[in-house]
């Protein structure tokens, strides 16, 4: 098992996680199938790739590895922030006999993202929120970050580099 040594955690980012929080939110934070389980897995999957493939931090969230994948750490900070803000609310919701989380836009969200950011977040939002908590769950638990942490403990950002093909979002040269 992988035993991280003295692994660096990312500073966390407020301003650029409310910003990714509410724009994921604002794209499927409606849609019946996407609960609280959903948006941490789309999160996690902006952040994994994006350091993947640029070396750094996109929010700098730390996630935790609990039995239904990957967590973010600071979440529910963030949330409260962007209800105290005005710009989402929570409701309860049932989606197949299941008790859902869900958050809702009540505005367009503000961003000041790159392009690159832009597009690698529109991206894993199109490759994940068709799935519901189960599908993206199971997903995110082949991912080799997640395998190769141990249980509940934070997740390191540098795994990406051990990806499999299948998660992988960069090209690496021969």
């Amino acid at each position: 098992m992988y035993q991280p040594e003295a692994y660096p955690k990312p500073s966390l980012n407020m301003e650029k996680y409310k910003q990714i929080l509410h724009y994921i939110i604002d794209s499927v934070g409606a849609r019946e199938n996407i609960g609280k389980t959903t948006i941490y897995k789309i999160l996690y999957f902006c952040d994994f790739d994006y350091y993947e493939k640029y070396e750094k931090p996109l929010t700098g969230e730390s996630y935790r590895k609990i039995n239904r994948g990957p967590a973010p750490c600071n979440f529910n900070r963030v949330v409260s922030r962007l209800k105290k803000e005005g710009a989402i609310k929570i409701k309860e919701a049932n989606y197949r006999g299941y008790s859902q989380q869900k958050f809702i836009s009540l505005k367009k969200p503000q961003t000041t993202l790159s392009n690159p950011e832009l597009e690698l977040i529109d991206e894993a939002i199109r490759k994940l929120s068709n799935k519901n908590a189960t599908q993206i769950s199971n997903f995110s638990h082949k991912d080799l970050p997640y395998r190769a942490t141990p249980d509940k403990k934070i997740i390191d950002y540098r795994l990406v580099f051990y990806r499999t093909p299948e998660f992988s979002v960069r090209t690496y040269p021969d």
